[in-house]
């Protein structure tokens, strides 16, 4: 039985869900530090940032590159994806901690800046990932280039999933 590979689909819902959380966690910061009278410096001030970019905008690059190579449904980028939403989920939770500690006036264990380098870490093994199977794509002749869904030369056969 072969592992459920991540379709084209995952990519735009992705940033759909990013651009979600991206706005909501904008509207938490401003309602938050209102409700706190917090006017100080707090990371909760860029979290929306980084959904927004790392999050919607790095999926929607990612979504055109898969339609322009054919990058899903490979076990690279099931790889690439998992890592990469993971490394997103811990970095960003790990600044709410911060962001929420601080604007409380709480004291920050040593533990959260480590597991937000953790979170670091896992973005980049996502992003070597991508790039690693962007460049095999691209020293593919574009004719030679699997259609979705379809398995790479030297890649075993698996089944799919529907898009």
């Amino acid at each position: 039985m072969s592992a459920r590979r991540v379709t084209v689909r995952a990519s735009y819902y992705a940033a759909h869900t990013y651009m979600i959380t991206g706005v909501v966690s904008g509207l938490f910061y401003r309602e938050f530090t209102k409700l706190n009278d917090f006017t100080g410096e707090t990371q909760l001030a860029v979290i929306h940032t980084h959904l927004l970019a790392l999050g919607m905008l790095g999926f929607l690059i990612v979504l055109a590159l898969d339609k322009q190579f054919r990058l899903s449904g490979t076990r690279l980028f099931t790889n690439f994806f998992w890592f990469y939403n993971a490394g997103i989920a811990v970095t960003v939770g790990m600044m709410g901690v911060h962001g929420c500690l601080t604007v409380l006036d709480d004291d920050v264990p040593v533990v959260v800046p480590a597991v937000a380098g953790a979170g670091h870490i896992l973005l980049t093994v996502g992003l070597i990932l991508l790039f690693v199977l962007l460049g095999k794509r691209l020293k593919e002749p574009a004719g030679e280039r699997p259609v979705a869904g379809e398995p790479s030369p030297g890649e075993p056969e698996r089944a799919t999933t529907p898009a």
